[in-house]
């Protein structure tokens, strides 16, 4: 399951495609700082634009945790979606790429890295959740599906990439999850391997 991803676009150019789609973004706390990062991992604080209750076509960008503490204290950072609506606390997690592991190469100690990213897309969003817990306070998590034919050869589980046309839908809870937490056709997503590195070289 997705435990590292990244995003390296700025919030100006998040809130510009925002825009381009008639969704209106609120800065309940000021402009976050989006700083670039190559690797957000559990536990890190990155930014999620949250579904307003009552509202469509809007939402808030802010800074959240990255996973909440489950009953045995473990953190929940994938939540399985199948057979759940979710008609509260919905979030799209921004970012331009997320990580999978396998198993090491020959020849090396650590697991194999592979960058998956949507194609046609500078940046997109992951289906998400958010919560306020007493012991981290508010924090999101990354739903997960079966996975579909561009992420089978690499896990059994796969995060829910929301191509644009579907960033609003996922933000009204009044559109059914099941019409939008579903993999893509085969092809939608382009895979790099970033560990050991291919020097540029794409596999699709």
């Amino acid at each position: 399951m997705c435990n590292n991803y990244r995003l390296e676009v700025d919030v100006a150019s998040i809130a510009e495609d925002f825009a381009d789609l008639k969704i209106k973004i609120r800065f309940p706390e000021g402009t976050p700082n989006v700083a670039a990062r190559e690797d957000i991992k559990i536990s890190d604080t990155a930014p999620i634009v949250r579904s307003i209750d009552g509202e469509r076509g809007a939402g808030e960008l802010l800074n959240r945790r990255w996973s909440w503490p489950s009953p045995g204290g473990k953190p929940v950072y994938n939540f399985r979606s199948e057979g759940r609506q979710f008609d509260r606390g919905r979030c799209l997690i921004l970012t331009d790429g997320f990580y999978e592991f396998t198993e090491p190469m020959p020849g090396q100690k650590r697991k194999t890295k592979w960058l998956f990213t949507l194609k046609d897309h500078n940046w997109f969003c992951i289906a998400g959740i958010w919560r306020a817990v007493p012991q981290v306070g508010e924090a999101f998590t990354m739903l997960t599906i079966e996975p579909g034919e561009d992420m089978a050869p690499y896990h059994s589980r796969q995060i829910v990439a929301l191509p644009r046309e579907h960033w609003a839908d996922w933000l009204d809870p009044a559109v059914p999850a099941a019409d939008l937490l579903r993999s893509l056709p085969k092809g939608s997503l382009a895979v790099d391997r970033a560990f050991p590195s291919l020097a540029g070289k794409r596999r699709t």
